[in-house]
């Protein structure tokens, strides 16, 4: 099976993207976020970023535990993360530490975000 790479997400492309609610997205936003939203489409890397984001910063070495993958598992998950533009990672000896990248979720947030004019349904 050939190796699948991932496009890292150019976060200003996201940037000008407006509500969902308000405008529909054209193909090129679309495919610039798609992978942000499918990379948290996975159970483990949801939960890696909920621990991620809990914190200014984790090391690997705490995620890995909570978890019952081995670790290069956990790595290719992380990686995922952060080709998405999800996490930055800093190698400090042998442990890389993860962070979250706020202006992605951020991004993300302004797409998802209903106006208050928009009626709810009931």
């Amino acid at each position: 099976m050939p190796k699948q790479t991932v496009p890292v997400v150019d976060l200003e492309a996201v940037a000008c993207c407006a509500p969902l609610a308000v405008r529909p997205m054209d193909a090129e936003q679309a495919a610039v976020v798609a992978p942000m939203f499918k990379a948290l489409g996975d159970p483990v890397r949801l939960r890696l970023m909920s621990m991620i984001a809990s914190v200014p910063e984790m090391c690997v070495c705490d995620l890995t535990p909570a978890f019952e993958l081995s670790g290069p598992t956990i790595s290719h998950h992380l990686k995922v993360l952060r080709e998405a533009g999800l996490v930055d990672s800093e190698r400090r000896g042998t442990w890389v530490w993860y962070r979250v990248r706020p202006e992605a979720f951020r991004q993300l947030g302004a797409l998802l975000d209903l106006p208050a004019t928009t009626a709810t349904i009931t």
